[in-house]
């Protein structure tokens, strides 16, 4: 009998691509055989994000492609925007089924038979029912994978529908973690980076703390066959003193930190409800920097939250322009139904919106060439990977430093010395490699 094709296409964050492999292995075990988005499918699964703009007309586009390789396939919507909008999704054109947080990991039985209906189901359980965490780590890439380790998020910043979307922090076992991880290592992966929503908080189970974060990365850094652990992001008031120092002392935890601020003005942190103000955040990057003078240490930041004024921009741009810090994620605020800060006054003005992120931008740009320059001829450990471009390979080291290298497809997967050369462009760094000097 013909096996069944189904394709993934995944908007969003690293948390949606981890999901995104583990509903491509339900699919897999059911029989199913899985195909590149652009080729005919019988099944299109579409992961949405809430977080980034213009949710739904990606969406729509991104079913209007599925149906043109496809016309009659059938179309799924999981994801944050699943469980927000679930109705208005169900009107686009071409739309089967739409699954919400707790639903989409049981989409093998809600599947069924494929029968096209002349309205789409909607299987969407108030998001108070998510309480369970759902294990999940992508696949395909031999050289690193996004491994899941806590979902949801117990905060209550104004500007976020995350907790609207996924529901409340809530996480796996440290045991089931390390199986995880075990399993990942036996396929030849040489680093994983931690995702979930708010990792720092990694612990929780059925409304208790049952663990700490440090708690588990400290079972991680025994795990055998795995090179490199990465906390893809942290909030400042939950990267303790230890955690900092556990990642300086540690052989496979490297020193990179993606660490959100969103706003270097109190008054802003403030109206936001973040958890900190930005002395505190100063003196996390100090503590990191004196540990590892090395480290990469990356920024979250949102320009154009409802009452910043200029002087507050300009307070947020000196003070990152003062940190010691590596690169920013840029966020140009836009507004969310459902959140308080859609209702807050001093809405700021498009253009002023636009012009404040592109200052940013710059100062990311920067930032990103200083700590480059800073590397260069030292001597560190790549791993390198399949990516090919105008004849070179990339590569990143334990500090995120992009490097790229003449093309060797002995090199794939690998980790070697490399001697940092020069700033090619400001996202990579040419490099020789120690042993066989493929760059003069």
């Amino acid at each position: 009998m013909k096996r069944k094709k189904v394709a993934f296409y995944t908007l969003g964050c690293k948390l949606n691509f981890s999901e995104t492999s583990s509903i491509g292995r339900l699919f897999q075990d059911a029989g199913y055989q899985t195909v590149p988005f652009h080729e005919q499918a019988d099944v299109y699964v579409i992961n949405t994000c809430s977080v980034t703009d213009h949710a739904d007309k990606k969406c729509r586009k991104v079913v209007k492609e599925a149906l043109k390789y496809s016309p009659k396939a059938y179309i799924t919507i999981v994801g944050c925007y699943a469980q927000l909008k679930p109705k208005e999704i169900a009107e686009i054109p071409g739309v089967d089924m739409v699954l919400g947080a707790a639903e989409k990991f049981n989409i093998i039985a809600h599947i069924n038979d494929l029968t096209k209906e002349e309205k789409a189901i909607i299987h969407n359980a108030p998001i108070a029912d998510t309480n369970s965490f759902v294990p999940a780590y992508s696949f395909g890439d031999r050289t690193r994978t996004f491994l899941k380790v806590q979902d949801g998020c117990d905060y209550s910043c104004t500007f976020c529908t995350i907790p609207l979307a996924r529901g409340a922090s809530r996480s796996g076992t440290i045991p089931d973690i390390i199986r995880q991880a075990t399993e990942i290592a036996a396929s030849g992966v040489k680093e994983i980076v931690l995702t979930g929503v708010n990792i720092g908080d990694f612990g929780i189970r059925s409304g208790k703390r049952e663990d700490k974060f440090l708690d588990l990365i400290k079972a991680l850094d025994t795990v055998d066959g795995i090179e490199r652990f990465r906390i893809s992001s942290i909030e400042p008031n939950l990267l303790s003193d230890e955690i900092i120092a556990f990642v300086a002392s540690s052989k496979r935890f490297v020193p990179h930190f993606h660490m959100p601020l969103q706003s270097g003005s109190d008054k802003v942190l403030s109206l936001m409800r973040r958890r900190y103000k930005r002395g505190l955040y100063a003196e996390r990057v100090k503590r990191i920097k004196q540990l590892m003078p090395d480290c990469c240490i990356g920024v979250d930041v949102i320009v154009g939250f409802p009452g910043e004024t200029r002087q507050d921009f300009l307070d947020t741009y000196e003070f990152l322009n003062s940190l010691d810090i590596s690169y920013l994620h840029v966020f140009t605020y836009s507004e969310r139904e459902n959140t308080i800060a859609a209702q807050m006054e001093g809405s700021v003005p498009g253009a002023a919106r636009s012009d404040r992120s592109k200052m940013l931008h710059i100062l990311s740009d920067k930032k990103r060439r200083s700590f480059y320059e800073s590397q260069l001829g030292k001597t560190v450990d790549v791993l390198f990977e399949s990516d090919i471009k105008d004849g070179y390979m990339h590569g990143f080291s334990k500090n995120y430093v992009k490097t790229r290298i003449l093309y060797d497809p002995l090199l794939v997967n690998e980790i070697k010395p490399v001697t940092l050369l020069e700033v090619n462009t400001p996202n990579a760094v040419d490099v020789t490699e120690a042993e066989t000097c493929l760059i003069s």
